[in-house]
């Protein structure tokens, strides 16, 4: 029984990186048994409808637009989401769950899967999170490990070396082909 653990979100979009920062900080800071898989699904939508049809459990990480505060953490299944709509209506979201409709369509079994989901100060074209958001960072890690622990008796081990949620942050900004020296022969 694998889980996937699935962040998706847009990096240039500030908080709407969310769900990919935190995807990518699980995997730079910890290190889950062989049934975790933490993927980045950026903004895909659609285009990962395969994952949805090959796995059973699904833990996606994203905002949330709801009327609360900032920063709230919130674990919905995701068959309760309809009408709401993750985000700030973002493609990817659509495509996320466009993906569960066009399973339950096509007769398949529909994958456990939960939002994870934070709600968002702000969503602009801005690389990094409001500062609401990366206060309440650690809180929604913990969120999401206290979920795998608890619903699927998952147990990690923090890596020897960390990585901040801002040196996560500067990899999405400087990805290292970008600081490689050009070869202009």
């Amino acid at each position: 029984m694998s889980i996937v653990v699935l962040g998706v979100g847009n990096v240039l979009e500030e908080d709407d990186g969310v769900g990919i920062y935190a995807a990518a900080f699980l995997k730079a800071n910890f290190t889950f048994n062989d049934r975790v898989h933490i993927i980045n699904g950026g903004v895909e939508g659609i285009n990962l409808l395969n994952l949805f049809l090959e796995n059973a459990y699904i833990i996606i990480l994203d905002t949330i637009n709801l009327d609360d505060t900032p920063g709230s953490i919130y674990n919905i299944p995701s068959y309760e989401l309809s009408g709401y709509g993750l985000n700030s209506g973002g493609a990817h979201e659509v495509g996320v769950m466009q993906c569960l409709d066009m399973i339950e369509l096509m007769g398949h079994p529909l994958p456990e899967s939960n939002v994870i989901g934070i709600v968002p100060k702000s969503i602009s074209f801005h690389m990094g999170l409001s500062t609401e958001l990366e206060e309440r960072f650690e809180a929604y890690i913990g969120t999401i490990i206290g979920y795998l622990k608890s619903s699927y008796g998952i147990d990690f081990v923090k890596k020897e070396t960390s990585q901040s949620l801002l040196d996560i942050i500067e990899t999405f900004k400087y990805p290292s082909h970008q600081n490689q020296p050009l070869d202009l022969k």
